[in-house]
């Protein structure tokens, strides 16, 4: 497992990689296939350690806390994660979308994660709407459950889903991130 911190107008990013098989969100080639790496974990924080408790214990491949290695220069999927990152913070709000990402749950948790995806930059979506996008219009708590346990923030847009009502509900990462990321997605009027 890879990790690396970014510098974002949000703060510090750090995005964590490991090898993962089965089916992976983003990634082509066949599931159950040969070990391709992908995003386990992202968000915003520079304590890696905190994002390794965020991947379930299926993906961590014996890798526990302090045993991340941190690449002075980071390459593979670790550096094409890091470039999407910086290329949603230059405009390019779909780049986080294009990067695999594994994440190991239940099947409605594992689909609710791969609908979050289909959630384009700019579109707002509330946990109702969101449930019946997964198809599971009577799981709204299990939908919001599905953004509570993401692990790889950014690269699935939990921040795009809201409350019933509109207001922005909560974020892991604070309410203050989600507010920019979705003032960053809003298209200019002008």
């Amino acid at each position: 497992m890879y990790a690396t911190t970014l510098t974002t107008p949000d703060g510090p990013f750090s995005i964590l990689v490991g090898a993962a098989t089965g089916t992976m969100t983003g990634a082509a080639g066949p599931a159950g296939g040969p070990a391709q790496e992908a995003v386990l974990a992202g968000g915003w924080t520079d304590d890696v350690d905190s994002l390794l408790a965020l991947v379930h214990p299926t993906l961590r491949l014996g890798t526990g806390p302090g045993q991340v290695a941190l690449p002075s220069s980071p390459d593979g999927m670790l550096a094409e994660a890091a470039d999407a990152v910086r290329a949603y913070y230059d405009g390019d709000h779909g780049a986080p979308g294009r990067v695999p990402v594994r994440q190991a749950s239940g099947p409605f948790r594992t689909h609710a994660w791969d609908t979050l995806r289909e959630v384009k930059a700019g579109e707002r979506l509330t946990y109702t709407e969101y449930a019946a996008r997964a198809g599971r219009p009577a799981a709204v708590r299990a939908a919001a459950g599905a953004c509570a346990m993401n692990a790889a923030a950014l690269f699935v847009p939990c921040h795009r889903i809201l409350r019933t009502d509109g207001t922005l509900g909560g974020f892991r990462y604070g309410l203050p991130i989600k507010e920019s990321l979705l003032a960053r997605e809003t298209p200019s009027l002008g």
